[in-house]
């Protein structure tokens, strides 16, 4: 499962790269060309999916590497250090999209209409459609924020890119603002995307506890051992997309040593077979 993981994330890295720098080079082109503040605005989206796919492939990359000696529980959390870089740079894009977009919609937009414009929307959006369902199915087979942050990319941009085309449809009819009006939505929404993404990495690099529904199913399997009891205390702490769970039982004290150590053996390999629990560890309390 996990050389699945990693090749199915390489392989999306890799096409989100390729496909990006061709709608990067058509976009910036016919925006710049035509003054289209909108097109402009999604090519420089197209130039944060580059980053984003870039982080991606490198990120899967390093997250796949085994556990050693300096890091005995493995390099998931490098998934969340280069998604939260992938935040921080689309914040930054945002930024100055929403500056340009403002700017241009307080002094005026020149955009010139081509069905050059539309063609490249369309192409765009045909891209961009194939390298979401893509992702979404990788993302089905494996839990990674990874292939999930590019899979919300994709689906937004096709999004972003039909409103583009609308604003361009519009200026057929003279409509010229709302050129500069999809320009400042994308940028809201691309610093919206960016956000997000960061404070989701930020959480698991801070150590957030697992999910209230995989504590109770925790909770569920132990309580079917009816030498336990009291569960005492449960925490955890991530590992990348998989937890370590640390779990203090109490027990009889009349147990010999062997048959508490079995038992909590028993809980660990139970546990640990759970999705997304990496390993368990369970201490005794005898009572």
């Amino acid at each position: 499962m996990d050389n699945e993981r990693f090749n199915l994330t390489k392989k999306a890295g890799i096409y989100g790269i390729v496909g990006n720098i061709f709608l990067l080079i058509i976009k910036a082109i016919a925006g710049f060309v035509f003054k289209s503040q909108s097109m402009i605005a999604d090519s420089f989206n197209s130039a944060g999916d580059i980053f984003a796919s870039l982080m991606t492939f490198i990120g899967n990359k390093i997250s796949s590497a085994p556990n050693d000696d300096d890091h005995n529980f493995g390099h998931g959390k490098a998934e969340y250090i280069f998604s939260m870089f992938i935040g921080i740079s689309m914040v930054f894009v945002a930024s100055k999209l929403f500056y340009d977009s403002i700017s241009t919609l307080i002094l005026g937009s020149k955009l010139e209409f081509s069905w050059i414009l539309i063609v490249v929307c369309i192409i765009t959006i045909f891209i961009k459609l194939f390298l979401f369902l893509y992702t979404r199915k990788a993302s089905k087979k494996c839990n990674n924020i990874l292939l999930d942050s590019n899979m919300k990319d994709h689906k937004n941009d096709c999004i972003v890119t039909s409103f583009t085309l609308i604003s361009i449809i519009l200026s057929l009819f003279g409509i010229y603002w709302f050129d500069s009006v999809v320009g400042i939505g994308i940028s809201i929404w691309i610093g919206y995307t960016g956000i997000s993404i960061f404070i989701e990495s930020y959480n698991v690099l801070m150590d957030i506890s697992i999910d209230d529904k995989t504590k109770d199913l925790i909770l569920d399997i132990i309580h079917t051992y009816k030498e336990v009891k009291n569960v005492e205390a449960i925490s955890s702490s991530p590992v990348g997309a998989q937890h370590i769970i640390f779990i203090t039982i109490c027990l009889d004290g009349n147990m010999s040593t062997f048959e508490s150590h079995s038992l909590a053996n028993s809980i660990e390999e139970t546990i640990s077979n759970l999705d997304n629990v990496y390993k368990t560890i369970v201490h005794v309390e005898p009572v």
